[in-house]
């Protein structure tokens, strides 16, 4: 993989990576009858871990003789050295414990800092496979047989396609990742055709996918929680919409973090916040919890 491509996945939080269940395409992009799509999983591991430890490997000799000769903490130096791929001290810590390294990096082999690499990799990166065309043939028995192994959610990005077109075109109503829709009006036969097809689909399914892999990923992967802002007496916009806005907030999050998510003055001139739930006043330190509708109450 290009060092652009690696640069732009350093901006990221989690990765999703998206294959063809069916195993219809290969690698290259081509058309085949029978492609082990596993390949491109353990492909993607591999150059993933690879470039981590190039990273880890950028003045190894150096980096480990200084740790020693000036007795620093060599998870926090690990840590300092791999912070611009968002790998904390607590990863760290975390991959010490399980891969049972010593403190002395004078005495790692290879195998050890890839296994380092790789265990690094997977908490500051952690991944997702979206299994595409899960409504082809053949992509049902992948996925069966791939399941144990991997984080993997079947999808059709088609099917989900499709739906939100005919949202759009007011053909249907729906809202994504929900299992059922409303049709909207007549439609001709092959029109007609295909929504029997796409609502078979997700009686057996469920959903088309999509929606369950970003929300695997931001909600399970990356522990993030819905908050929306709203006043005690009025939830709807001038539009009459109810709770319009939501943001997300790292779990954790507290009142005060939520009004410098608004808008930098909110936090700077925080007095105090309400549960529109409950109705109760907390303070800036107040936790949040997921789908809690906020009021702030701010000096002008």
């Amino acid at each position: 993989m290009g060092n652009q491509f690696l640069d732009d996945l350093n901006e990221a939080d989690a990765l999703i990576q998206v294959i063809d269940l069916s195993g219809r395409t290969d690698a290259e992009g081509n058309a085949v009858s029978n492609y082990d799509v596993e390949k491109d999983i353990k492909f993607l591991e591999n150059e993933l871990d690879q470039w981590y430890l190039r990273i880890i490997k950028k003045g190894w000799d150096r980096f480990s003789r200084t740790v020693k000769q000036e007795g620093l903490d060599v998870k926090k130096a690990i840590a300092k050295q791999l912070s611009g791929l968002r790998v904390t001290e607590e990863m760290v810590e975390e991959t010490f414990n399980s891969l049972k390294l010593k403190d002395n990096p004078l005495e790692w082999n290879q195998k050890e800092l890839l296994e380092l690499a790789s265990s690094l990799r997977k908490k500051s990166k952690p991944m997702i496979i979206a299994g595409n065309k899960i409504d082809v043939a053949g992509a049902k028995e992948n996925f069966e047989r791939l399941k144990e192994k991997y984080n993997i959610i079947p999808c059709s990005a088609e099917i989900e396609l499709a739906l939100r077109e005919a949202n759009k075109s007011k053909i249907i109503e729906y809202v994504p990742g929900e299992k059922e829709f409303k049709i909207l009006k007549e439609v001709d036969e092959n029109k007609k055709k295909g929504l029997k097809f796409i609502k078979t689909f997700l009686d057996e399914n469920e959903s088309s996918g999509v929606q369950e892999v970003i929300n695997e990923v931001v909600f399970n992967i990356l522990y993030y929680i819905c908050v929306y802002p709203g006043g005690v007496n009025k939830l709807e916009d001038k539009d009459g919409n109810i709770l319009p806005d939501c943001f997300l907030m790292k779990k954790g999050s507290s009142a005060l973090d939520f009004a410098f998510k608004l808008h930098t003055d909110f936090g700077k001139n925080f007095i105090r916040a309400i549960d529109v739930k409950t109705k109760r006043t907390v303070g800036k330190e107040h936790v949040l919890k997921n789908n809690d509708v906020i009021e702030l109450v701010v000096r002008k």
